[in-house]
């Protein structure tokens, strides 16, 4: 069975590496392709194909297409232009392609906006933090007044990110000069923050948040249309350099298996909470492999062999492993020749 994953995050190297560990029988041959000759996972799959760069959205789906055609691919799992892609079930499987995709197309549209995503949400066991959207200066002072009332702390960051890119803590004392000179990482001065979107006049929806100040839970899982397959709970110490604890907490787990059923989520993804009041909250859900997913396997299931085999065969066919809870894992750096 011929297996496709195109040009994605850096966390198709291990998904790679860990289905070739799992599949003794050789059942399936991985397909990957990227832009570039040089990216790592090219050295793991059983065959590399290139990229093309350039081609607006509906070129680039005629082109998946037509890849998967030529080369006979059974399952395509995308990561570029995912959203998109899980529109076109229909045209892929009249060629004989299956697209695994982590759910609908609009859902996927519903959970890149978190400003969508947060109002749609309604969460009793990990309920998201209280938000404001803003998309000028005179929203942010309103908004800002509201919310500073009632939290001592408070933090920005676009509706649309990935991997936290825009996030920061509004710090109403120190300047942006001197947080960057006392080397206090994601943090931003208010009025260095009011004076930069003044300046910008209109802008693109941003979310001002209360800030949860405890520790960090990322969840990785496997959910089969819905329902919650294997899930892994890493919990993220406060300094780094000491590697990250399975905590498999009951709270978070039902808070996960709830948002999986809601959004019909599907093969692997990744829930994302941080603790507030004492509780868990709800920070996004990442419809794909996060970039620990590794250290999540080290725990027990191998999450991206568990959702491969399970799409291809049907879940009554996958044994899943207990999760080891209460074991510390990390990922090490591991150098290459890429050729």
């Amino acid at each position: 069975m011929r297996v496709w994953y195109n040009r994605t995050f850096s966390s198709v190297y291990t998904a790679i590496k860990l289905i070739r560990q799992a599949d003794t029988e050789g059942r399936f041959t991985i397909v990957h392709s990227n832009p570039s000759r040089h990216a790592p996972a090219a050295r793991l799959a059983h065959e590399f194909h290139t990229e093309p760069t350039g081609l607006d959205r509906e070129a680039y789906l005629d082109w998946c297409l037509a890849f998967c055609r030529k080369h006979a691919i059974d399952i395509f799992v995308p990561g570029r232009e995912a959203t998109a892609l899980a529109g076109e079930h229909a045209r892929f499987a009249d060629i004989g392609t299956r697209v695994l995709s982590a759910a609908t197309g609009s859902t996927l549209q519903l959970l890149h906006d978190k400003a969508r995503f947060y109002a749609d949400t309604e969460l009793p066991e990990a309920p998201v933090a209280e938000f404001r959207r803003f998309e000028n200066l005179a929203e942010f002072d309103a908004a800002y007044a509201e919310l500073r009332a009632r939290h001592p702390k408070l933090c920005v960051k676009p509706s649309h990110s990935i991997y936290g890119l825009g996030f920061a803590i509004v710090d109403e004392e120190r300047s942006s000069a001197a947080l960057l000179l006392a080397g206090v990482e994601y943090h931003i001065g208010r009025d260095d923050l009011r004076r930069g979107l003044g300046e910008l006049g209109q802008f693109r929806t941003m979310l001002l948040m209360e800030y949860l100040d405890g520790p960090e839970y990322s969840v990785d899982c496997v959910g089969d249309e819905g329902r919650l397959v294997s899930a892994v709970v890493r919990r993220k110490p406060p300094q780094a350099g000491s590697g990250q604890l399975i905590d498999m907490r009951q709270d978070i787990l039902d808070a996960t298996e709830r948002l999986t059923r809601r959004h019909r989520l599907n093969g692997v993804f990744n829930v994302q909470f941080r603790e507030g009041g004492g509780r868990p909250r709800l920070l996004e859900i990442n419809p794909r492999m996060s970039g620990g997913i590794g250290m999540a396997c080290v725990a027990g299931p191998n999450l991206p062999w568990i959702a491969l085999r399970g799409f291809a065969d049907g879940y009554g066919q996958v044994q899943v492993a207990p999760v080891r809870n209460g074991i510390r894992v990390a990922e090490l750096a591991e150098a290459m020749e890429l050729g």
